[in-house]
């Protein structure tokens, strides 16, 4: 919406005639007051909007991260080596140190 300059006169010239000269400042002083809270108000709203629409977004974004990272680290391997070496391990006991053993060692 777009005013010429003949029609801002015009409604500056409906206002004053309306009102009268010694209420126009206090009018103007509502209408400032009215259009700042109006503007807070979208403000307000479009903060609003803009979180509810980043929040999932970015939450899905860190899960996704987070599966890929598990993923990297994923390998099904590293526990088979774990327990071959536990069983390598195991199986390589000094058996003259263990005094549990039954077999063919003798003293």
């Amino acid at each position: 919406m777009e005013l010429s300059l003949g029609e801002m006169l015009l409604i500056a010239v409906a206002i004053v005639v309306l009102f009268g000269p010694d209420k126009l400042p206090q009018i103007a002083r509502d209408l400032g007051a009215g259009v700042r809270k109006m503007r807070g108000a979208m403000e307000d709203v479009k903060t609003e909007i803009l979180k509810e629409t980043d929040n999932p977004v970015s939450e899905i974004k860190r899960e996704i991260d987070k599966v890929k990272q598990q993923a990297k680290d994923f390998n099904p391997l590293s526990d088979l080596e774990k327990d071959a070496i536990a069983e390598r391990s195991k199986s390589k006991q000094n058996l003259a140190e263990n005094d549990d053993h039954e077999g063919p060692v003798s003293r």
